[in-house]
């Protein structure tokens, strides 16, 4: 009885553990092209270091030193990007995965949200012409969707 109720409990979390995987934007197999997620919240976004790294949510982050790795660790979902790291302007205007530029960001409300900026389009301006807390608003309810 005990090795069934054992098992079953170990199914309930293997299943849970897999619905709370996030799509994460990633280059070359890391989350936001590497950059630590930590250092956005210090106003100065840089890259991370692979010795450095840490698997959240079945993706691998780098970080730019131990401290910044352990403050991550000790509570991830306060760093963690909005929408997988994928454009916010996108994911809320037209529910799309755009990669982004990790240096083109804004901590809104205590998260980070990163945009796309090449070409002469830097999508935060848009996202703050258009009306940033109805592209959120927007974003939040087609990223449950997009989100495979």
């Amino acid at each position: 009885m005990l090795m069934k109720t054992l098992f079953i409990s170990f199914i309930m979390l293997f299943s849970f553990q897999l619905g709370a995987q996030t799509d994460y934007y990633s280059k070359k197999g890391v989350v936001i092209e590497g950059y630590d997620v930590t250092s956005y919240f210090d106003g100065l976004p840089i890259e991370g270091k692979k010795q450095f790294s840490s698997i959240y949510d079945g993706a691998e982050f780098y970080f730019a030193n131990q401290v910044n790795k352990e403050k991550f660790e000790a509570n991830p979902e306060k760093y963690v990007p909005q929408y997988g790291g994928y454009c916010a302007y996108a994911v809320g205007l037209k529910s799309q995965k755009i990669k982004i530029d990790p240096e083109t960001y804004e901590i809104r409300d205590g998260k980070l949200y990163l945009f796309y900026n090449s070409w002469g389009t830097n999508t935060l301006d848009l996202w703050n012409k258009k009306g940033a807390e109805e592209l959120k608003a927007k974003a939040d309810k087609n990223w449950e969707t997009i989100n495979k």
